[in-house]
């Protein structure tokens, strides 16, 4: 089996967000939770993969980063 690019989730305090995702992304979610559970033993809640899955993707984003190199976006606290 390929190796997923997500890993173990980290035990970090979250802060709630409501979304609305297409069925078809909810239900790759939970096949994606299922190839993780098969790969490391322990049962994922499909919705516990959103965040990682987010900052993933902002970490492998070059444009993303690069602008956040330059300056060019506000920082969290300017929300």
């Amino acid at each position: 089996m390929p190796k997923l690019k997500l890993g173990k989730l980290p035990d970090d305090k979250p802060i709630k967000v409501n979304v609305e995702l297409p069925a078809a992304v909810h239900r790759d979610l939970i096949v994606y939770a299922e190839a993780l559970n098969r790969q490391g033993g322990q049962p994922i809640d499909p919705t516990k993969l959103i965040a990682p899955m987010l900052a993933r993707f902002m970490a492998t984003d070059r444009g993303f980063s690069k602008m956040k190199r330059e300056g060019h976006l506000p920082t969290a606290d300017e929300g």
